[in-house]
This record gives C-alpha cells, structure tokens and sequence, in this order.
C-alpha cells in the first residue's frame, strides 16, 4: 500500500525527517504518533505529495509519487483543520466535490448518519467548530477509495458522533481499506488501531502493536507505555 525508503526533508536548517523508511501493507488500521515536532505531518504530506522531500522515495498503492498526481485519486483526506470558504452553503460545497472527484458517492447516507440534514442550507462560516468536523468527514468517508488518512479526526466532535465516526472507520476497515490516522488521544489509539507508527526527531523510533508496545516498555496500560517510551526517548 505505502513504501517509503531513505526518506529525508529539510525546512531551511531544521531536519524534520531523516533517513526514514516504512512499510505499510494493504487494510487495517495505522496510527502516527510522536510528540509536537516528530515529523508526523511532514510525513503525511509527503505521502499526500503536499510535500517534496529532498531525498529518498514513496510509493502508494504500486505508484511513484514523484511528479505523479494521479495516485491521489484513490485516497480520501481529511485535513486536521478544513478552511473552508465561509460563504459557500453546506450543499454548495459538497456539490462542488463530487462534481471535482466526479466518482459515485453515498453523501446522502453520511448526511443522515451525523444529523446534517438542518445545516445543508446554511453557509459554512455560520457553523461551529464541530458541525464543520462532521461536514469534513462527510467529505472525507463520501467516496470509494481504497486510502483513507485522517488527520485529528476527533477534534470537535461530541460523544455520539465520535461513536458514528469509530463504527465509520470500523466498516472502511472491514471492506479491506488501509486507514492511516493521527491523533494526540490515547485511548482512540488503543481501541481502533491495529498497528502503531511512533516518530521521534524525523525518524521512526517503534513500529508494532499496541501490545508489543506495553510488552516492550513494560507497562500495563497504553497512555503509561507512551509516555514510557517518550521518557526513554529524551533520556537516550
């Protein structure tokens, strides 16, 4: 699905990912972890093709990124903050994609499931910060594509619609999809993901389950094994 090898990126001075390599295979979930400044972005862009390394190679989905734009049609993005134009109608912009992607999509289902039926006539900078998440992932889940990133995907949202969201992700990865997520809250990590990605100084520090991560740090509990492995990472 994603393969990345000797992956480098400079911004001025600053290394923000070095000789960085990672593999990941086709369906489940993949969480990208690391502390403010790790290169988690850095690496999403990049993959995305938002980003152009200074060194090294990605492929996603069989095709090199490099000058290649047509990859991106087979992934879904959901961006950690959506700008959207404030004066655009909720309807109005998700006509406005369906008519860019032009492939079929099950909004009206979406719509439904997060309640947006009452928003649909009103303009996108009327609306608070959690009705525009569950209008970014509407957007986001609203295609077929076999690669879906979500940045923060749980920001904003209540409790019954960070439900929706969990059973959502759970159904993508049931049809056999590669769900790749960061994410700052724990225990989202714990109950959804089947592997962890966790980056450190631009470089990948643990790569495994949530399980192997507690064995290794010996700690019973998730949040405990972070933090665990961001101590010994500071003290190394």
């Amino acid at each position: 699905m994603i393969e990345i090898k000797n992956l480098h990126k400079k911004f001025g001075k600053n290394q923000v990912l070095s000789n960085l390599d990672l593999e990941i295979n086709d369906g489940g979930i993949f969480a990208v972890l690391g502390p403010n400044g790790s290169g988690k972005t850095t690496l999403i862009k990049s993959i995305l093709g938002m980003v152009v390394p200074n060194k090294g190679s990605i492929s996603v989905l069989d095709e090199i990124v490099k000058k290649n734009w047509r990859y991106r049609q087979e992934i879904d993005y959901l961006p950690q903050i959506a700008n959207f134009p404030g004066n655009l109608r909720v309807k109005e912009l998700i006509r406005m994609i369906k008519d860019l992607r032009q492939k079929k999509s099950r909004v009206e289902e979406l719509i439904q499931l997060f309640g947006l039926e009452p928003f649909l006539d009103k303009k996108l900078g009327t609306l608070s910060g959690g009705t525009k998440q569950k209008v970014n992932i509407v957007l986001t889940f609203m295609f077929d594509s076999p690669l879906i990133i979500l940045d923060e995907p749980t920001t904003g949202l209540d409790p019954g619609s960070l439900i929706k969201l969990k059973k959502l992700i759970l159904q993508e990865k049931n049809k056999g999809k590669t769900i790749l997520i960061t994410t700052h809250i724990m225990q989202f990590v714990e109950e959804m993901a089947d592997e962890i990605v966790y980056l450190l100084e631009g470089n990948i520090y643990f790569k495994g389950s949530v399980e192997q991560l507690k064995t290794e740090t010996k700690q019973i509990d998730f949040e405990h094994a972070i933090a665990a492995i961001s101590t010994h990472t500071a003290d190394a």
